[in-house]
């Protein structure tokens, strides 16, 4: 039996999909921190979407009426980095490479974060923000650059494919963040 409980802890800690925790803990600082601020769209609500394991974290997008931005948060417990809060650390998808904040919330405890919007206020409706949420976590992992003979492949970063005007014609045919769409 002794033998079960060593092999048991040898184990990495699981932890359980952050997502009802993470709203809970936005919903508060909405209505405590964020109450009142003239850059909320009060057309948004909090909302977590698509928190899914990745390597040793969850990752998923946090939607709020003042900001939108990728989450890691833990998910195998002994492998979270230890860096100070402020600090950044780089991880390579598919589509680039992205830089994430050490944060921390004392509901919840640390997270790392990538901002794609601040503030929200080009979101006319809550149901647009979670279908560009949605997107942009698809879209991590697509390599849309073509191979090029003789130069290096220069990807363009998340931020700079969601910074190119999308019409509302090739966001319903799911043309999002195409730079070649938009021309």
């Amino acid at each position: 039996m002794a033998s079960d409980a060593c092999a048991e802890m040898a184990l990495p800690a699981v932890l359980p999909d952050p997502s009802a925790r993470l709203c809970a803990a936005f919903e508060h600082i909405g209505n405590t921190r964020m109450q009142g601020l003239p850059f909320l769209n009060p057309a948004l609500r909090v909302e977590a979407v698509g928190f899914q394991p990745w390597k040793e974290f969850w990752l998923g997008v946090i939607v709020t009426p003042w900001m939108m931005n990728l989450m890691l948060l833990p998910r195998e417990s002994e492998h979270w980095p230890t860096i100070e809060r402020g600090d950044r650390l780089h991880y390579p998808f598919p589509a680039g490479d992205y830089d994430f904040i050490m944060a921390h919330d004392a509901s919840f405890g640390e997270y790392m974060m990538c901002s794609l919007f601040s503030p929200m206020q080009q979101f006319g409706d809550h149901e647009t923000a979670r279908q560009t949420a949605e997107f942009a976590l698809k879209m991590l992992f697509e390599d849309d650059v073509p191979e090029t003979s003789g130069e290096e492949k220069k990807r363009p970063t998340l931020q700079e494919k969601m910074a190119t005007p999308l019409s509302k014609r090739d966001f319903l045919r799911g043309r999002f963040l195409n730079k070649e769409t938009t021309k």
